[in-house]
């Protein structure tokens, strides 16, 4: 029997942000008859992931550190290289890269870095440990052609090291179509008790019976983490104006964060809080996301949203700013509908556009999940990740 190629997926934390999310949902479509994954993280916080690497396959390892602190667990990463036999460190965000190219400087190991944003987006510490270190490394993954040329520009002129073996390849998130499916849970005559229906990944209960939506109401959601770039207050102001055209609109947002103290306090001045649901973290969001009819995005950055990637997987149309790789994935007026980064007004007359026109909204529902399964599934990320993969043990 062949050996396996041992993948280290070398991360600061295990939260539910999209590049975390990545690492198992890309380990359940790998062919592990061929690669063995570790997955060695720093940060431990609450509604971390840990349990799904595992349920992935995937060995998990802690070495406790903050952000200083990871200067100082250079030489135990590279003995637990060493121990492990790992054959390949695959990097994800600024801090893990930078970590991993410091343990393979004295290692003959390939090193794989995968960059979820654009460089301008970074605070200077990341930007600059990033930039100083980024040329030791065999190839760099952008997660969509806005974040590849991101990193050739800042790249470019490198007072640091000049020419180097890193090259940059893009390889665009990817969403597992097989199991993000619209599924049908809702019923016409609720009963007190929420019904159980069974779907992919588990058994899901009717979520508008739950949260005292009505049947017939139309929803508009997001799933995402509370950071400054998804502009959440931007999209509860949004929420409000489609509200005064389409009174019986109701809003989910799945997800949790730094700003949910302030956008409760922005829904409760309103007076319109029996409009909107703030969920929480959720470890199966295919309910959720089988509820929504649009799902609205501001923000002001973005890689490329896996999120988003789900919502049109299971027929949910987009409304959104035109940022990062969003664009690349929305074409106008087919999957949904695209506004400038600085002109998000636009987003609230779409949203009732595509409230109000039932063939409109069929068929951009379909178009979504056509789009995903024929330019973004995981089977097509996972096959040019193996193929990154044996590229450089083959050097």
């Amino acid at each position: 029997m062949p050996t396996k190629i041992k993948i280290l997926h070398l991360i600061k934390s295990l939260g539910r942000g999209g590049a975390e999310k990545l690492i198992p949902e890309t380990a359940l479509v790998h062919h592990q008859d061929r690669f063995e994954f570790h997955c060695l993280y720093f940060y431990h916080q609450q509604n971390n992931i840990v349990d799904e690497l595992e349920a992935a396959g995937i060995q998990v390892h802690l070495i406790p550190s903050g952000n200083l602190g990871l200067f100082f667990r250079v030489n135990k990463v590279r003995q637990f290289v060493r121990e492990y036999k790992i054959d390949i460190i695959h990097a994800h965000l600024p801090w893990a890269g930078i970590m991993a190219r410091s343990v393979g400087n004295k290692l003959n190991i390939p090193i794989v870095y995968t960059e979820h944003n654009t460089w301008e987006r970074y605070n200077k510490f990341s930007y600059w440990g990033n930039r100083m270190t980024f040329k030791r490394q065999d190839i760099a993954i952008a997660v969509s052609n806005e974040v590849a040329l991101s990193m050739q520009l800042n790249s470019m002129i490198d007072p640091y090291q000049r020419g180097g073996r890193m090259k940059i390849k893009v390889i665009q998130n990817g969403v597992n179509t097989d199991v993000f499916r619209r599924i049908d849970i809702g019923i016409s005559n609720p009963e007190p008790t929420p019904p159980l229906k069974r779907g992919a990944g588990g058994i899901f209960t009717d979520q508008k019976v739950e949260l005292h939506i009505p049947q017939d109401a139309q929803i508009i959601g997001i799933v995402a983490v509370f950071r400054d770039q998804k502009r959440l207050w931007l999209w509860i102001e949004t929420a409000l104006k489609i509200l005064d055209k389409c009174p019986d609109t109701h809003f989910l947002i799945v997800g949790d964060g730094e700003w949910r103290s302030r956008l409760e306090r922005q829904i409760e001045e309103s007076g319109k809080s029996a409009n909107f649901h703030l969920v929480g973290v959720q470890k199966l969001v295919i309910p959720y996301l089988s509820i929504m009819d649009i799902y609205l995005s501001t923000s002001e950055f973005e890689g490329l949203p896996i999120a988003m990637l789900e919502a049109m997987s299971c027929e949910v149309p987009v409304v959104a700013t035109r940022a990062g790789g969003i664009g690349e994935v929305i074409q106008h007026g087919v999957q949904g509908f695209l506004s400038e980064i600085d002109e998000y007004e636009e987003l609230t007359g779409y949203c009732v556009q595509l409230l109000n026109d039932n063939e409109l909204h069929k068929s951009m529902s379909q178009a979504s999940r056509e789009r995903v399964v024929a330019q973004f599934s995981m089977k097509r990320m996972v096959e040019e990740l193996e193929g990154v993969y044996e590229s450089v043990i083959a050097k």
